[in-house]
């Protein structure tokens, strides 16, 4: 069983992180900041900007060692309570080598469990916490949603964050009833202007009948592609397979799997080799269910749909499809490694244990 973190109360602080992309800290992102901050206030929370996460593009991607000390000093600091990634990027892995191996680090993970939220490439950091066995959430981060350009959070993604409040034994995740369309313009001409939106047509069975019951393990699809093969950074598989984070074929046995795909909307070839990938490895064959994320802008919703279904066929296994997590909008939270259910029938999302000690 993971460890699980507190959840959150009015009144308390909350680390920002910049773990990947260094875009908060950006001249262009100001007015994103200053949306962000007010929106957290709102919700009674307040948010510390750790030493590097405002330190910009360049020197970010620069230096993944003052990234994992900002971590690290989230952790290590009693007044803060929880921790958002400032938003995804691409080379998270690299901070890996300097928190796998610092024993304080880890000791104090484990000894003083803190709210972690975020998504995308974030999805190594939420690996990492897995393997040191920490409940994390991947849900919202800080630039794409505390800082939504509207005046009001968006409903869905507000409800969202009003779990981290709460600690209730059972979860339903209701489908949203609309989605919204990712902006184009992210300049401060569009501070207060409403997100385009649609309404949405709810979970799709694409297979599976009954209840299926097991534990959450994921992620954006594309990130775990690039621990699995040297594409993007010719070192990454390396680092992910020294630490062991992706699942033997054993351990997806009684596993959930959830994936989604990120904002450059990979082609649908490139999809099937991703869904390839993760059936070599041994993990798409043994899984009991998937949970399937709704593309950003819908983009090849039907086509994903299609090769889901082929690249699964003979293992039979369920799916559950449009579901708000990671890149499109609005967006849930799932706690990593809950025993969850999933009822076909319905179709319902169900955490099946509490989310917070």
């Amino acid at each position: 069983m993971l460890i699980k973190p507190k959840q959150l109360h009015v009144g308390d602080k909350v680390a920002i992180v910049s773990l990947s992309a260094g875009t908060l800290g950006e001249s262009f992102a100001s007015h994103e900041l200053k949306q962000g901050i007010k929106h957290m206030k709102q919700l009674g929370i307040s948010p510390v900007f750790m030493p590097h996460a405002l330190s910009g593009s360049t020197y970010v991607k620069s230096h993944p060692a003052e990234r994992a000390a900002d971590l690290k000093a989230a952790f290590l600091d009693p007044e803060i309570k929880g921790i958002f990634a400032a938003i995804g990027g691409d080379d998270t892995y690299r901070t890996l080598p300097y928190l796998m191996a610092d024993q304080e680090f880890k000791k104090t993970v484990c000894d003083h469990p803190k709210l972690f939220s975020g998504f995308s490439d974030t999805t190594n950091n939420h690996l990492m916490f897995y393997k040191m066995g920490l409940q994390t959430f991947y849900g919202p981060s800080f630039l794409t949603d505390f800082a939504e350009l509207a005046n009001e959070l968006l409903p869905y993604t507000k409800k969202t964050l009003i779990h981290y409040f709460e600690n209730l034994p059972v979860t339903l995740i209701p489908a949203s009833e609309t989605w919204y369309e990712e902006r184009t313009d992210f300049s401060i001409k569009q501070v207060g202007k409403e997100r385009i939106s649609h309404k949405d047509t709810g979970y799709e069975v694409l297979r599976g009948h009954g209840k299926v019951r097991g534990r959450l393990w994921g992620g954006c699809i594309d990130s775990l592609y690039d621990d699995l093969v040297p594409n993007r950074y010719p070192y990454e598989p390396a680092v992910i397979n020294q630490y062991q984070l992706i699942l033997t074929p054993e351990e997806a046995k009684d596993k959930i799997l959830f994936i989604e795909t990120c904002e450059e909307k990979p082609a649908p070839e490139l999809y099937r080799q991703e869904l390839a990938k993760l059936e070599e490895v041994g993990i798409l064959g043994n899984v009991r269910a998937i949970l399937v994320g709704k593309p950003q802008d819908k983009k090849y919703f039907a086509e994903y749909k299609q090769i889901l279904l082929e690249e699964t066929a003979k293992f039979n296994t369920p799916i559950l499809y449009n579901v708000n997590i990671g890149h499109a909008y609005p967006r849930t939270a799932l706690p990593y490694g809950a025993l969850t259910q999933i009822n076909f029938e319905k179709p319902e999302i169900k955490i099946m244990e509490s989310w917070f000690a």
